[in-house]
This record gives C-alpha cells, sequence and structure tokens, in this order.
C-alpha cells in the first residue's frame, strides 16, 4: 500500500502504464519495474500468442509480484490477443443483439479465464460507451447497442464475467463517447449534452457496471460544456464530483492515453505529457496509461519529473499522489491461477450465430464472387485479417475472392459475369462516401447481390438479401459465411 510518506518520485513512477514496443520487455523497462513503475499496458505489437504473452508477463511479474499488466481486449473488432487472426469472441455490438445476459457473461468469463492465463490484471474493457449517432468514427460496434436500458444489462454482465477469474474490468470511456462526432484520438470532441439527458442516456451504462463490482472505469478525453471547457479525464466535476461522489464509484480511475490528440495535442505534443499527467492526477484520475505508442526511458523520465515538481509546488497534494498510486497498485494483483490451453471458438461461434440478423434470403446457389470492399479500420482496432473471402472460397468450391476499395466498381463489374451469386461485404458502409456511391453504381447497373455489414448497421441501402453480422470478428465473418453457404 503506497502512503504519502514515499518519495514523491516513487509515488510518481507508480501510477505510469507505459506501452513498448517488441514480443520482449527492454531491460531498462525491466529494470524500472522492479524499481516501482506502475506497469504496462500491451498491444498487438507485443503479442504472438497466448504462450509468448505469458511467459512476457512472468518475466515482468518477476521483477515484482503487483506489476499492473493491462490490455485492450474486448472482443470483436479490438483485439489484441488475436491480432493476426481476428477474435474468438463476436464485439459487443454483436452481443447486444443476440440479446441473451447470460451468454454475454459467459463470453466475458471464457475472455477473463484466457486473459489470466496470459498473466494480465486489468482489461481495458467493457465499452459502457452507447452508439447515439450514425457519424460516431470510433465506437460503433464496441457498445452493446444505444438503449441504455437494453444495453446496460450487458455492460454488468460482461463486469461479472470478466472479474470471475481474478482480471479486473474497466468501464470506457466515461462519460460516454458514443454521441461524439470527432476520434478522441485525433481531435477534442464536444459533447452537446446537458447534465440531464447524461444522466437519463450516457451514465446509466456505467452505474450498471458500478453496481456489478467493477474495478477500474476510464477517463474519456471528452468535453462536456455543463462541466466546464476541460476533457472529463482533466476534469474534477467529471472525476471527483460525478463519478465519484454522484454514481459513488470507489475502485480506479484509469485515464484513455495521454499522448492522444484529444489531450496532449491541445496542450502541445512535446510538454503536453507531463501536464496532462498532472492535471489528470489532480482531477482525480489515479492510472495514466500512455500506452498507445511505444515510449522509452526519457519520456517517463519527463513526466515524472514534471509529477514530482508539481508536488513541490503544491500544484498537487502529496496526499492526492498517493491515493493515486494505491488505487493503482490494487489493480495488480495476480489473476486466478490458470492454464493457457487453445482457443475454443465453439462459444463464440455460438454468440455470433445468435447474432446475425437475416434480411431477404442470403443463401448462395453455387460458387459465389465474394467482394470484400476494404475499409480503414477505426485507431482503436487497427489492421487485422476481414472479410469473406477466405471463409467462402473454403466453404463454397469454385467462389472466387475479390478485395477492393469504394472506387473499384467496374472491376467488380466485371469480376462478376461469370457468377450467379455476387455476395459484397462491407464494414460500416454509411460512414464512407466511396462505399455507399459503389452501392448506388452496382445497383444502378442492375448487379443483384447478397450484402453482408460487418459493422454498425446504418441505413440499408435499399438491399434486399442482407446479412448483418455487427462484428468483424473471426467468429461472425465465419457464421455468415456457414449461413450463406447453407452449413
Amino acid at each position: 500500500m503506497s502512503s504519502a510518506a514515499e518519495s514523491p518520485r516513487k509515488l510518481a513512477e507508480s501510477v505510469l502504464l507505459p506501452g513498448f514496443a517488441g514480443t520482449t520487455a527492454p531491460e531498462w523497462l525491466r529494470r524500472r519495474l522492479g524499481e516501482g513503475l506502475g506497469g504496462v499496458i500491451l498491444f498487438g505489437r507485443n503479442v504472438v500468442d497466448d504462450e509468448q504473452v505469458a511467459a512476457l508477463t512472468a518475466g515482468l511479474r518477476s521483477e515484482r509480484a503487483d506489476v499492473v499488466i493491462g490490455v485492450d481486449e474486448e472482443g470483436g473488432d479490438v483485439t489484441r490477443l488475436d491480432v493476426a487472426t481476428g477474435s474468438f469472441v463476436p464485439g459487443p455490438l454483436a452481443l447486444g443483439a443476440a440479446d441473451d445476459v447470460e451468454l454475454t457473461t459467459a463470453v466475458a468469463a471464457a475472455l477473463g479465464e484466457r486473459l489470466a492465463a496470459c498473466g494480465v490484471t486489468v482489461n481495458l474493457a467493457p465499452c459502457a460507451d452507447l452508439t447515439l449517432t450514425p457519424d460516431d468514427p470510433i465506437i460503433g460496434v464496441r457498445a452493446f447497442g444505444s438503449d441504455p436500458v437494453r444495453a446496460s444489462p450487458h455492460v454488468a454482465a460482461y463486469v461479472t464475467g470478466m472479474q470471475k477469474y481474478g482480471v479486473a474490468a474497466c468501464a470506457k470511456h466515461f462519460p460516454g463517447h458514443g454521441a461524439a462526432t470527432e476520434d478522441s484520438h485525433v481531435a477534442l470532441p464536444v459533447l452537446q449534452r446537458t447534465e440531464e439527458e447524461l444522466r437519463a442516456v450516457e451514465l446509466v451504462p456505467f452505474a450498471a457496471a458500478i453496481r456489478a463490482g467493477v474495478r477500474s472505469i476510464m477517463t474519456g478525453h471528452l468535453v462536456v460544456p455543463a462541466w466546464g471547457d476541460q476533457p472529463a479525464t482533466l476534469n474534477a466535476k467529471a472525476l471527483t464530483e460525478v463519478l465519484r461522489g454522484e454514481l459513488g464509484f470507489t475502485g480506479a480511475i484509469i485515464t484513455d492515453a495521454l499522448e492522444m490528440g484529444a489531450v496532449s495535442g491541445e496542450l502541445g505534443r512535446h510538454d503536453g505529457l507531463g501536464s496532462a499527467a498532472v492535471r489528470s492526477l489532480a482531477a482525480g484520475a489515479d492510472a495514466l496509461c500512455i500506452g498507445g505508442a511505444a515510449f522509452d526511458a526519457d519520456v517517463l523520465d519527463r513526466i515524472t519529473a514534471t509529477i514530482v515538481a508539481a508536488v513541490e509546488s503544491g500544484e498537487l497534494p502529496i496526499e492526492r499522489l498517493a491515493e493515486a498510486s494505491a488505487r493503482t497498485a490494487a489493480l495488480g494483483e495476480p489473476p486466478a491461477p490458470a492454464r493457457v490451453e487453445p482457443v475454443d471458438r465453439r462459444l463464440g461461434l455460438e454468440a455470433a450465430r445468435k447474432a446475425l440478423r437475416i434480411q431477404g434470403n442470403p443463401r448462395l446457389e453455387g460458387p459465389a464472387l465474394v467482394v470484400d470492399v476494404v475499409s480503414e479500420p477505426s485507431i482503436a482496432a487497427g489492421p487485422m485479417p476481414w472479410g469473406l473471402g477466405a471463409h467462402l472460397t473454403e466453404l463454397v468450391p469454385g467462389s472466387r475472392a475479390l478485395k477492393v476499395s469504394g472506387v473499384d466498381v467496374d472491376t467488380v463489374l466485371e469480376a462478376a459475369e461469370g457468377f450467379r451469386n455476387v455476395v459484397v461485404v462491407t464494414r460500416e458502409a454509411h460512414r464512407h462516401a466511396t462505399v455507399r456511391s459503389m452501392l448506388a453504381a452496382l445497383a444502378t447497373a442492375g448487379l443483384a447481390y447478397i450484402r453482408v455489414e460487418t459493422g454498425a448497421p446504418g441505413l440499408d441501402h435499399g438491399d434486399g438479401d442482407r446479412i448483418d453480422t455487427f462484428s468483424g470478428s473471426y467468429v461472425s465473418l465465419r457464421t455468415a459465411a456457414e449461413y450463406l453457404a447453407g452449413s
């Protein structure tokens, strides 16, 4: 347990959760963990497979038993463990579409058991955000839905399942990112919501997570004008008055990555991290995530020095820093022992099948041209395998897979000439003008096709035969392909 009697430098180091490059930890990082650095955040760049992650975390824990090891493993489109293959479970929007709370608990528990076996102590999930606008560029399939009353039981179920094996869940991004039309990775969103609207909508899933015993909550880099002009991450009204005072949260508050444009960009790229660290701690945050990018010792030294200087000047009370340190350390409790075992996709496939929404009669009558219309994934998801082509060419011999962009209309029409069946696969087509134009052009050309949408549904573009998967996970793509193939 940390206390104000410890040195400001040691306390400052103990609240930092940096990311790093590579699949083994650099020597300087291991040394700093042994000296008291709070912990690390793992990303896809740190992952080969579960066995390698378990060895990596065991090595980190050998430096200090209570090292915090966090990861963004939401399942579905945002996965770190399955970045090379696609997730073995569908994402939150698919679970919300399946609308089976017990199934959500089971999926989260399976994921939690796997993370425990990998040595992870805190999973930066679930999203307690809601999908509140089709223009939202970053949440979409990461939320359980748009209705707070229907989504909240799934948020609570995910928390319960995830924490079954000792891995702390983290509800994010407080007070809710789903109504934003800017991506806080690159800009500072402003939520034009009254406090009454927030209480009736956005805060409802967070309250459910708190009642379920969630051990941590992540801040969103979002401005609520009614709370002032500072984003929630730096805002005492948001974190101390509302989250702790009004909602009664007593666990650890983790910041979203402080190097994101919504915070450090506003404060200045070079000095922004240290300033953001001090201001978030003063506002009531505990653990500081600086993990989106790979950092080195010099960057940590500058952040630590800025926090120490703030303590010495009286800007940041040392008691507040000691409180943050203690709450961060509580997230380093090793999870329940579990063995690393081969990933079993059966539960994920069951959930993905239950999530499918079918319109018309989307079945194949022989080989198909499978057109995967590629659009950029969100920054949170990053690149990973996506598309139906590989699945359908395996299940339906004679099928052809074609990857195109939204401008390749002529390529699609030419390739379709030899096929009776055409499947067009999109990811949130409603958010990409070129993809919308392609669908309109194909319809104008008289091409009959089956549409498979793997993102948040948006408009149906007049589709006749259509499947919505609500997720781009491996299991969601596989089940859509099986349905099309009649298998």
